[in-house]
């Protein structure tokens, strides 16, 4: 799960760099700005007078993967979160082989001492 998560930041942050980029080079509609300043105006020479819908369409799709992704990210760690704190909950099994205790030492019998027997008197 961890290696989607890393491709997924990949891709979004390749997104965000597209997206910002693709803000920058937009005309704005005062014709000034960032747009402008970034060579704005060079754009409808290379790309046609229809520069600005081309732009407008990438910007749109690419902000919705943007939110895709981010979406798609949050329930990745939300996913995560809730698998690692289940096995972290759990109580770790080890398997330890049954060991046969060692009998235990017996008391040595005492010998009988024999007491000397009275005769009987009559």
């Amino acid at each position: 799960m961890s290696l989607l998560i890393g491709i997924l930041t990949f891709i979004l942050i390749l997104t965000s760099v597209f997206l910002v980029l693709v803000v920058l080079m937009q005309r704005a509609k005062t014709d000034g700005g960032m747009g402008a300043a970034m060579g704005g105006g060079s754009m409808e020479s290379a790309f046609g007078a229809e520069t600005n819908n081309v732009l407008t369409g990438a910007t749109i799709k690419a902000a919705i993967v943007f939110f895709v992704i981010s979406f798609a990210l949050y329930l990745a760690h939300i996913y995560q979160s809730k698998h690692q704190s289940a096995v972290d909950s759990k109580l770790p099994t080890v398997s330890v082989p049954a060991v046969n205790p060692a009998p235990a030492p017996q008391p040595e019998p005492q010998p009988a001492t024999a007491q000397p027997v009275e005769p009987k008197k009559p």
